[in-house]
């Protein structure tokens, strides 16, 4: 099959089959495509919609995203995970302002010169908002050009990353790439998924080198696997008088970067005395909970959550812009983990009977 036929038959197959109805697909500015382009970045489309729809309700252009207060961007993505993508954008819509004049760049250079923003999303978005001629290599499309051509190889390898952009480039066609690029993202997204393909479905079966020698299931290869470590942590359920609880805010860097998050101790020292160390609080532990597990894509955070009292304060240790005490009658004020969310709701169910705020007022600590 020549490359000619190749982007036909996806076409062809993305009039009758392809999805027309996404809500970036109304509209297609750069930024509204940019947004949706970081949001599935290793996020399902139907995960990413009722997201997608209320980031773009509260931030409907970049100028809007720029002014923002980081927090507020991180509250909105709490739950889509990978939060590093939300500093990306909210780090980039500043640098369009200030140096495009808030306009997104219509240069590849440019664009890629953004944070959170590679080579494949750069040519997505400039594809898809302004037609302009660029491979993409997500990774759909990756399934899709390794399987046709049962390419041998783990695709971060730089040789078989390098022959895989040869063949995207070779693959997109000179004219109607803005639909090429949602029909072939569509086509590994839909029918040459990465278990159980529907190979009756592709435009592309006839000539796929894997599903004619029968070994779909061996492409692509996937990344040499090494048994993830396992790492602890005690996160801190700590409650004053008004029953609010104690937040910290994490470093911008790094795992749940800018997040609210429950003081963390480390497994093998005595909470009370931590606490008075780190905290400036006297604490009584009321009880210890079953062992939550969270998995990082590097490894798994085992964390033992601890319910306890702050009975004293010393406020100079106290004092910060990271920390505050919360009322749960707030929980949606603020960006958390997924793991720190349930476990503040969990406690809230369970802690009923605790005085709070009317208002849900948030107070800073000390």
């Amino acid at each position: 099959m020549n490359d000619v036929k190749f982007s036909d038959r996806v076409l062809d197959w993305y009039a009758k089959h392809g999805r027309h109805d996404l809500p970036w697909q109304a509209s297609p500015t750069p930024y509204r495509v940019w947004i949706s382009e970081i949001m599935l970045q290793q996020t399902r489309v139907a995960t990413v919609i009722p997201y997608y729809e209320r980031f773009m309700a509260r931030f409907p252009d970049v100028a809007a995203l720029a002014r923002a207060d980081l927090d507020a961007v991180l509250h909105a993505w709490s739950g889509l995970g990978y939060y590093a993508r939300a500093r990306y954008l909210h780090a980039s819509a500043g640098i369009i302002v200030d140096k495009y004049r808030g306009r997104f760049p219509e240069a590849l250079d440019d664009v890629i010169s953004l944070p959170g923003i590679g080579r494949s999303t750069a040519g997505a978005i400039l594809s898809l908002a302004a037609g302009q001629r660029h491979p993409i290599l997500d990774g759909n499309v990756k399934r899709v050009l390794t399987r046709f051509h049962a390419l041998e190889g783990w695709s971060g390898q730089a040789a078989v990353q390098r022959q895989l952009w040869e063949l995207a480039e070779q693959a997109t066609p000179l004219q109607r790439v803005a639909e090429y690029t949602q029909a072939i993202m569509d086509l590994g997204a839909t029918v040459c998924t990465r278990s159980q393909p529907s190979c009756e479905c592709c435009p592309l079966q006839r000539d796929c080198a894997a599903r004619v020698a029968g070994r779909q299931a061996d492409f692509p290869e996937s990344r040499p696997r090494k048994p993830l470590p396992v790492r602890y942590t005690r996160m801190l359920m700590l409650r004053n008088a008004d029953g609010d609880v104690l937040l910290e805010q994490r470093p911008p860097t790094g795992i749940w970067g800018g997040l609210w998050s429950l003081p963390e101790c480390v497994p093998d020292v005595p909470v009370e005395g931590w606490c008075r160390q780190n905290l400036g609080l006297v604490i009584q532990v009321r009880d210890e909970w079953p062992v939550v597990r969270h998995t990082f894509s590097h490894y798994h955070l085992e964390i033992t959550p601890v319910l306890a009292t702050a009975t004293a304060m010393e406020n100079a240790v106290m004092e910060g812009s990271n920390r505050l005490w919360y009322n749960h009658e707030a929980l949606q004020a603020k960006g958390f983990s997924a793991p720190v969310r349930k476990l503040l709701q969990r406690l809230n169910s369970q802690e009923t009977g605790q005085t709070n705020d009317k208002n849900g007022a948030m107070h800073q600590a000390g």
